[in-house]
C-alpha cells in the first residue's frame, strides 16, 4: 500500500510538472502573438492585430499554433495556414473578412469568432500545415533596399557579381537586377525596361549611391531548406497565403516578378546553406565577387547556426574576396560585411521597414 501511495504521489508530481510546462509554453506562445500584434501588424494589417490579440487569450488556439515547427515565427505560420486553407476554396464564413479574397471585407473587429470557428472546424488540415511548411515570404520590395547595397558592392570591385542567397525560397529576390525601382526623386533606376516596379522611400538625410542601371550579375545560387517551386500550385499559393490579405500592392507585385523570374536563369538548391556555403562558392567564377545574402532569415537560425555561418564565411574570406549582406541575424538593421584580402569589416548600412515600404540609409554613401 506504501509503495501505492508513493507510486501515485510521483505521477501527481509528474502531471503537475507538464501542466506547469505547458502553461509556460502558452504564455510564450501568448506573447509571441501579442508582440505581432503591436510591433508587426498596428498600422498595417488591422484583421491579424485584432486576431493576434484574441488569439493571445485563448489556449485552444494557442495549442493549436504550438505545432509550428521549431524556430518558426508562429504568429506568421498559424496566419498563413489558414490563409492556404482560405485560398485553396475551403467554404466558411472567415472568407468574409479578407480582402485577398472578397472585394469588400467585413470589419477585422468581428472576425475571431469565426476564425475561432474554422480552425477548429479544420484543427487536422491546419495543423499539417504547421507542421511542414515553413515561413518562406521573399518579400520581392525588400529588393529595394537590396539594390543600393549591391550598387556599393560594384562600385568598389569593379566586378560581376556572384549571388548567393541563403534561404531563398522561390529565389525571387535574386533576380533584383531585373526590377526597376523608384524611391521618389523623379528618375527610375535598375532595369529600365522591366515590368517590375518597385516603390520605396528612402527616410533621413543620407543619401544611397543609385547606380542608374542595375550592376551586372554573373551567378544566382538560391539556398533553402525547402526550395518552392512556383510551377507547382500549391507553392504558389502557399507564397501568396504568406501575404497579409490587405496588401494587394504585395500580391500584384508578387506576381509580377513571378513571372519575371520565369525568364531568370537561377539555380535553387535544397539543403543548409551554412554546410553547402563553401562548395557552392568554389564553383563560382574567380573574376567574379562573391555576394552572400540574406533577408528575414538569420532571426529563424539558432545562436549556434548562424556562428557556424560566420565562422564558415571568414574560412572563406582568407582565400576570396566576399561580400555578406544580412539583417535580423542580431538585430534588425541591415550590415554589409566585407572579407578584402583576408581583412575583415562590418558595417550598419541601413534601418529597414519589415515589408520595406521605407529604409533610412545609415552608411555615408557607399559605406
Amino acid at each position: 500500500m506504501e509503495f501505492n501511495g508513493m507510486k501515485r504521489a510521483k505521477n501527481v508530481v509528474k502531471s503537475r510538472r507538464i501542466r506547469e510546462m505547458i502553461k509556460l509554453n502558452f504564455t510564450w506562445v501568448a506573447e509571441r502573438f501579442r508582440r505581432f500584434a503591436v510591433h508587426e501588424c498596428r498600422g498595417s494589417s488591422p484583421l491579424y492585430e485584432q486576431l493576434s490579440l484574441h488569439i493571445a487569450r485563448d489556449e485552444k488556439l494557442l495549442y493549436l499554433a504550438s505545432h509550428a515547427r521549431s524556430g518558426q515565427p508562429i504568429p506568421n505560420l498559424l496566419f498563413g495556414a489558414v490563409h492556404d486553407l482560405l485560398l485553396k476554396g475551403y467554404e466558411h464564413g472567415l472568407r468574409e473578412f479578407y480582402g485577398s479574397i472578397v472585394k469588400e471585407p467585413r470589419a477585422p473587429e468581428a472576425a475571431f469568432p469565426y476564425f475561432r470557428d474554422f480552425c477548429l472546424r479544420y484543427w487536422e488540415d491546419i495543423k499539417n500545415i504547421l507542421v511542414h511548411r515553413l515561413v518562406q515570404t521573399n518579400e520581392v520590395r525588400r529588393c529595394a533596399y537590396l539594390y543600393p547595397v549591391f550598387c556599393c558592392i560594384y562600385e568598389q570591385v569593379k566586378k560581376p557579381l556572384s549571388l548567393i542567397e541563403i534561404g531563398t525560397s522561390a529565389g525571387l529576390q535574386l533576380a533584383w537586377d531585373q526590377y526597376r525601382y523608384d524611391y521618389g526623386w523623379g528618375r527610375p533606376y535598375g532595369n529600365l525596361d522591366s515590368d517590375v516596379l518597385i516603390a520605396s522611400n528612402i527616410r533621413g538625410d543620407q543619401r544611397p549611391l543609385l547606380l542608374p542601371e542595375s550592376p551586372p550579375v554573373a551567378e544566382r545560387i538560391g539556398i533553402d531548406l525547402h526550395v518552392i517551386d512556383l510551377k507547382k500550385e500549391d507553392d504558389r499559393r502557399w507564397m501568396k497565403a504568406l501575404i497579409w490579405p490587405e496588401h494587394k500592392d504585395r500580391r500584384q507585385l508578387f506576381e509580377k516578378a513571378a513571372r519575371c523570374l520565369e525568364q531568370t536563369p537561377i539555380r535553387l538548391i535544397e539543403g543548409d546553406g551554412v554546410e553547402l556555403l563553401s562548395d557552392l562558392v568554389a564553383q563560382v567564377p574567380s573574376d567574379t565577387v562573391v555576394c552572400i545574402f540574406h533577408t528575414h532569415v538569420a532571426n529563424q537560425m539558432s545562436d549556434e547556426a548562424k556562428r557556424g555561418l560566420l565562422e564558415q564565411l571568414r574560412e572563406i574570406g582568407r582565400q576570396r574576396d566576399l561580400f555578406h549582406v544580412y539583417n535580423n541575424m542580431w538585430d534588425p538593421k541591415l550590415h554589409l560585411d566585407r572579407m578584402i584580402n583576408g581583412r575583415e569589416c562590418r558595417q550598419i548600412v541601413a534601418e529597414t521597414d519589415g515589408h520595406a515600404r521605407w529604409f533610412r540609409w545609415e552608411a555615408d554613401g557607399c559605406g
